[in-house]
C-alpha cells in the first residue's frame, strides 16, 4: 500500500507539476501549461484551506471523523485527471480517471489508517473539481509530442517516488505558530467544554 500511496505524496507531485508545466510550455501550449499549473495550484490552495479549517475546528464535527482531508487523494485525482485532459480526452473520461485514482489512492490512505472515509471523499471531490476545471479551461489541445511528456513524467517518478514531504506536519505546525486556525472554531470549542 505504501508503494502506491507514495506516487501521490507532495514530494512526487510538486516536481511533477512543475516539469509537466515546463514541457507543455516548451511544446508551445502556453495556455494549457498555465491552466495546468493554475488548476492544480488552485486545488492545492483549496486543500490547504480545508486542512486548516478541519484541523482548527475538529471539535465541532463530533463523530464524523474529520481531522484533515486527504491531500494525497486530491493530488492523485487532479493530476491524473489533468494528464487525461492534456491528451485531449473528454470530460467523462477525465472523470472516470479521477474516480479510478480516488479509489486506488483512497484505499491506500484508508488501509494505512492515514485518513478516514469522509477525508478521502473530500480530497477526491476537490481533485475532481480541479481536474474538470483544467479540462474545461485548457482550451483545444494542440498536437503534442507524447514522448517528451512521458519521459519527463517517468524521470520525476523514478527520482522522487518513495520520498516524503510530510506536508501535514508542516501545515499543522506553521498554522499553529501563525495562529491561522479559525478563531470562531476555537471559541465554539471552548464553549462546548
Amino acid at each position: 500500500m505504501q508503494f502506491l500511496t507514495d506516487f501521490a505524496d507532495q514530494a512526487v507531485i510538486l516536481p511533477l507539476v512543475v516539469v509537466v508545466t515546463v514541457v507543455l510550455a516548451f511544446q508551445g501550449w502556453r495556455r494549457g501549461a498555465l491552466v495546468w499549473f493554475a488548476s492544480i495550484g488552485g486545488t492545492f490552495a483549496v486543500m490547504l484551506a480545508l486542512k486548516l479549517f478541519f484541523m482548527g475546528c475538529q471539535g465541532i464535527f463530533g463523530g464524523m471523523a474529520l481531522r484533515s482531508p486527504s491531500g494525497h487523494v486530491a493530488a492523485a485525482c487532479v493530476v491524473s485527471g489533468g494528464m487525461i485532459a492534456i491528451f485531449g480526452r473528454r470530460r467523462l473520461t477525465v472523470a472516470l480517471g479521477v474516480v479510478i485514482a480516488a479509489v486506488v489512492v483512497g484505499f491506500t490512505r484508508l488501509g494505512l489508517q492515514a485518513h478516514t472515509m469522509p477525508e478521502v471523499i473530500i480530497g477526491a471531490g476537490a481533485g475532481l473539481i480541479g481536474a474538470l476545471v483544467l479540462a474545461r479551461y485548457a482550451g483545444p489541445v494542440p498536437r503534442l509530442k507524447a514522448r517528451p511528456l512521458v519521459l519527463a513524467v517517468t524521470a520525476v517518478l523514478a527520482l522522487f517516488h518513495g520520498r516524503h514531504l510530510e506536508a501535514e506536519i508542516v501545515i499543522r505546525q506553521a498554522a499553529s505558530d501563525a495562529g491561522l486556525f479559525p478563531a470562531w472554531c476555537q471559541t465554539g470549542n471552548a464553549d462546548r467544554s
